[in-house]
């Protein structure tokens, strides 16, 4: 039986928040007990919309690393590393490229909401158009049998699995292999502000590196039923941010429906709701908070598992990129 291995990364444009740990940190720390994992700083990726600005893709690049491993992530059982240290990732990019074309490129759902999402208008980066066949590369180059993604992200690996196909198809080979997605069972938490989706760029997020007292002001300013007037009024649990945090971090499930219970029937109070939910992410980020210091005193080791991360991750993919030329007939005696 293949042994499962599994691609996960983030873009380095900033700190990862509570959203990230929900929808993949979180089972990052499961996979690495039970799979080999490879753990992707997407740096590149990250320039396809952020090239004027390189030095915060490089700043982030350090905070990401902290944050992995302030939430325990292990690099002895996870490999860490910089996608623009592994050479054979643009080698792989460039040859997928012929296997795609732009059309299908433009017509991918993910890409054009992201372009919508981005406003970019007229002046889409070509490098970001064609990110979803960088990711293939990335996916490919590890043999990767599973990436935990969301449900907005599928799309990107329908294709990747297509170029699998394509590729396999036109060199008669089996060179690369299929992929399967990994839905969270939280796929998504929303944002302070009651928004579907919580991001760093739309200033409603909850950050793991956030003091306690950065916590306490998000928290009781967190978007909650506006109908919920009084005390004494009912409550409506579903679509309260509130409530969707109680849900994904406290360790009492009876406690939150009871207050579920409570805030439906009326009789409680925003305010009390948000001072268990404080007292919930104080307990969660606390060791986080901890381990994340304790890196911090000394940079050069999260660099240290950076740099020997990354070698490792490049042996990997040399050998997908030599399987690659030789179906390709590029494999020359020279």
């Amino acid at each position: 039986m293949q042994k499962k291995v599994v691609l996960t990364g983030d873009r380095p444009t900033g700190p990862l928040h509570l959203g990230h740990y929900v929808g993949s940190l979180r089972s990052r720390l499961e996979y690495e007990s039970i799979s080999q994992q490879f753990v992707m700083i997407a740096d590149a990726q990250a320039l396809t919309d952020h090239a004027k600005d390189p030095e915060k893709v490089r700043k982030a690049v350090t905070t990401v690393m902290l944050d992995y491993l302030a939430v325990g992530l292990l690099p002895k059982k996870t490999t860490f590393f910089i996608q623009s240290r592994v050479r054979p990732l643009p080698e792989l990019f460039m040859y997928y490229l012929n296997l795609v074309t732009w059309n299908r490129l433009k017509h991918n759902p993910t890409v054009k909401a992201e372009i919508q999402q981005k406003n970019f208008g007229q002046s889409v980066p070509a490098g970001f158009m064609t990110y979803p066949i960088a990711q293939a590369a990335d996916i490919t180059a590890f043999r990767a049998t599973h990436v935990p993604v969301g449900e907005d992200q599928k799309p990107m690996l329908e294709q990747t699995n297509e170029l699998v196909r394509t590729f396999n198809k036109t060199y008669d080979t089996d060179v690369l292999i299929e992929v399967k997605g990994v839905i969270p069972k939280v796929a998504r938490l929303p944002g302070i502000d009651g928004q579907a989706k919580m991001g760093k760029s739309l200033n409603n997020a909850i950050f793991l590196s956030d003091s306690m007292d950065a916590v306490e002001k998000k928290v009781k300013k967190m978007y909650t039923d506006p109908n919920h007037l009084r005390v004494e009024d009912p409550g409506q649990v579903e679509g309260n941010p509130v409530f969707a945090y109680l849900d994904a971090f406290s360790t009492d499930t009876q406690k939150v429906e009871d207050l579920k219970a409570h805030y439906r029937k009326g009789g409680l109070g925003d305010s009390k709701v948000k001072q268990y939910l404080l007292e919930v992410l104080e307990a969660f980020l606390a060791p986080i908070q901890r381990r994340r210091k304790e890196w911090e005193a000394d940079l050069s080791e999260p660099w240290r598992i950076l740099r020997e991360g990354s070698l490792a991750a490049e042996a990997v993919a040399e050998e997908t990129l030599a399987l690659v030329k030789k179906a390709m007939c590029l494999d020359y005696p020279i």
